[in-house]
């Protein structure tokens, strides 16, 4: 059976998950081929001897990038909290850069894909990362096309991910691609995870997480949607209550925000009907007026466009334990 290599690098504190998912979801493929796989995995240090993971875990990688390597068709770079002192290192970025021109794929997990933004491999390039390291791979690598909402975005050989388990997803896509969609369904069943997940980044992640500069429009907006959660609002309504055109608030807005205000208001509606949904029994339709809108299908509906699952999904995905309910 032809082999597939894939190396994954190793670096002083990188995301133990960020090995393990992939490893386990591509030796998976053995148990269920009768002991047969198509893939060999080698890990490669960027030191020698024993790294450590940010966990704390210390692992012995099978080669370094000082030592003579098979060709890897694939490269697996994860993340962690020490890639940010690779940025710097000429030797290893070189490396990368190097396997970027010889391999078949080369992908990321998480922010993983500074290192390939240090490698210039990702100028004009589609990619992703975790929704909290968004903005500082935005202003690190600005010729990158950044989708902040995607779970993993394939584009060309460059494959990048979100955050920590979502390796496990392009572990799942790299075996689909390689041997077939049964075999890749088979791993997401035996590992008991989804074959693809649905929605995005968003459904893990407050919308309305940059803060706002003090007096700014903005902040006069999300102080007032603080203060009235159930009222209608509308851009007429806010307009008038700031004492500013329509025409105006929205030009003001979306150059401090980068959003129209109606979508940040709509961000925020979301953000209140995700305490319910993860705290309380409450009915849809009572959720749906405390967040000032008017049916249980209106909440739906901005459930599916923003996040791309329904309150329902939400709530089972999210929700905490009956007992933790009941003390709330």
């Amino acid at each position: 059976m032809r082999k597939i290599t894939i190396g994954i690098l190793v670096f002083p504190r990188f995301q133990l998950l960020d090995l393990a998912g992939p490893c386990d979801a591509f030796g998976e493929v053995k148990v269920l081929s009768n002991g047969e796989s198509e893939y060999e995995i080698f890990t490669v240090g960027t030191t020698r001897g024993p790294v450590q993971s940010s966990s704390g875990i210390t692992l012995t990688p099978d080669r370094t990038i000082f030592d003579p390597c098979p060709h890897f068709d694939t490269l697996i770079i994860p993340g962690g909290l020490g890639i940010f002192n690779l940025l710097e290192d000429s030797t290893v970025i070189d490396w990368i850069a190097r396997q970027g021109d010889e391999c078949r794929r080369i992908s990321a997990i998480c922010n993983g894909v500074f290192a390939l933004g240090a490698a210039g491999m990702i100028n004009g390039k589609t990619v992703t990362t975790h929704w909290m390291d968004v903005p500082r791979l935005a202003s690190m690598f600005k010729r990158a096309v950044i989708e902040p909402d995607r779970i993993f975005v394939k584009d060309g050989h460059i494959y990048t991910t979100a955050g920590v388990t979502a390796g496990i997803d392009l572990s799942l896509l790299l075996i689909e691609e390689d041997i077939n969609k049964k075999m890749a369904l088979d791993v997401a069943k035996y590992l008991i995870v989804y074959l693809r997940r649905s929605g995005g980044q968003s459904q893990f992640s407050p919308l309305l997480e940059s803060q706002a500069a003090e007096n700014s429009v903005v902040a006069c907006v999300h102080s007032y949607i603080l203060d009235n959660p159930e009222a209608r609002h509308s851009l007429e309504s806010i307009s008038e209550h700031l004492n500013m055109s329509p025409r105006n608030l929205t030009r003001i807005f979306k150059k401090e925000c980068g959003m129209t205000p109606m979508n940040y208001v709509n961000d925020a509606r979301i953000d209140f009907a995700r305490r319910y949904l993860e705290s309380t029994d409450m009915g849809y339709k009572d959720i749906a007026q405390r967040c000032g809108l008017e049916s249980a299908e209106a909440l739906r509906r901005i459930f599916v466009r923003r996040l791309g699952i329904t309150p329902l999904e939400y709530r089972e995905h999210f929700r905490s334990s009956s007992e933790e309910v009941e003390s709330n």
